[in-house]
């Protein structure tokens, strides 16, 4: 009896993947917190502003281009042979030394500028709400965007326990107001404009919406730790435990986002929305103006700041793993020595921005664009054909159809940055 219950254990411990777990759960809501940022309340007006039938299309390419797309990334993550690894190590270890390097400088380039807009977008967010909602006079800025970035890298630093937890606290409370407010606006729905556009119009449309689903839903900058966590938790059965994940929080990205979406389109006019889009301000503002709604009002700023924070958690974690990298291969550092200095160079260059407020990042944002959908679609892909752990993943019609649509995404970033 005792040598049945022992091997029905082992089996146990050797498929891991057949069952779901609060280790899962904990980074389901990582990933799904990474992903919501402060542009979830202008993303109804980006996707919306095009009609009905461009949205709808949208909409149902959203789930497989997210899934497919993030899929891509942990795999490559997890082809290396190295362990432990990072997304730095991979790259040189696949593309060789030098070309490795810009990979990875590109990498590292494309967060980081994400993560000053998200000090900067913090800080203004609660400013304005201690200043407005909440009747304080406003702060010393570099006192409030200091002890807040402090905060947030402790939290950081408590490790991985902590950082779950605080992401599980912020998640849930986000997931949940998305969801009432998405109710709530039911009774504002208007009939949507049902008629379709010429083809060249609906195809430019489609074409140019297809980068902000990339980035409203990408959570790229956390795969490649998430990926290591995964081997380290569930060895050979990582891969298969990472899409399975990373499968349910698509589904609850797309689920609760375009609920939102859908909802507050459907109460708008498009003229409404174009008027949104010049006026520069997020939707749930907007929707406030119109309806004269306090309570729609007084959620803005809520929603915003637990979005950014969360976002803001991801993708820190992204920035720390791959400035340590580089700082260890370029400065010969060692891994605790590199650590160090990467958080106080992160720490610094956040603080700053957020202290100087500068207008240039939001080309700071756009110009990361093209090297984060390179990353997230393009390469990935391409290393199916050139790294033999991948070969098995050619004939999938899946690596065709991220690579079209990661070429339609960098495309389409480059002509709105040139046009």
């Amino acid at each position: 009896m005792k040598e049945s219950q022992e091997t029905t254990n082992f089996s146990i411990s050797k498929n891991p993947s057949s069952t779901w777990t609060k280790h899962d759960t904990h980074w389901l809501l990582s990933l799904f917190g990474t992903a919501v940022g402060a542009g979830i309340l202008f993303l109804p007006i980006n996707l919306g502003i095009g009609g009905f039938w461009p949205l709808i299309i949208m909409a149902i390419l959203a789930l497989p281009m997210t899934y497919l797309a993030h899929r891509g990334l942990a795999r490559f993550v997890l082809s290396s042979k190295q362990e432990p690894t990072d997304f730095t190590d991979v790259v040189d270890e696949h593309f060789g030394p030098k070309a490795g390097r810009l990979i990875s400088w590109l990498y590292f380039l494309s967060i980081f500028p994400i993560l000053l807009i998200y000090g900067v977008g913090l800080t203004n967010t609660v400013d304005s709400f201690l200043v407005n909602q909440a009747g304080f006079a406003s702060p010393e800025r570099w006192l409030l965007s200091g002890s807040m970035i402090f905060v947030l890298i402790a939290i950081m630093l408590g490790g991985e326990k902590l950082m779950l937890r605080a992401f599980a606290a912020m998640v849930y409370p986000l997931a949940a107001t998305l969801l009432a407010l998405s109710f709530y606006l039911i009774p504002y729905w208007q009939a949507p404009n049902l008629s379709v556009p010429a083809w060249s119009d609906f195809g430019r449309t489609v074409w140019l919406a297809i980068p902000v689903v990339v980035f409203s839903f990408s959570h790229a900058a956390a795969i490649s730790s998430f990926a290591n966590t995964q081997r380290r938790h569930y060895r050979h059965q990582a891969v298969e435990k990472s899409e399975r994940i990373l499968r349910n929080t698509s589904v609850l990205l797309i689920i609760f986002v375009l609920l939102f979406v859908f909802s507050c389109v459907f109460s708008l006019t498009p003229a409404q929305l174009a008027q949104a889009k010049d006026q520069n301000i997020s939707v749930l503002t907007y929707l406030a103006n119109v309806t004269d709604n306090p309570f729609i009002a007084s959620l803005g700023p809520l929603v915003a700041f637990v979005a950014i924070t969360s976002s803001f958690l991801g993708h820190f974690l992204g920035a720390r793993e791959s400035i340590n990298g580089l700082l260890a291969k370029h400065l010969k550092l060692q891994p605790k020595q590199a650590d160090k200095l990467g958080i106080a160079i992160l720490f610094v260059s956040i603080w700053i921005a957020a202290v100087m407020n500068p207008s240039i990042l939001g080309m700071m944002e756009a110009l990361s664009g093209p090297v984060i959908a390179m990353i997230l679609f393009l390469m990935p892909m391409l290393a199916v054909f050139k790294v033999p752990a991948l070969n098995r993943y050619r004939s999938d019609i899946s690596t065709y159809f991220i690579l079209l649509t990661g070429a339609l995404a960098v495309s389409a970033i480059l002509y709105n940055l040139l046009f």
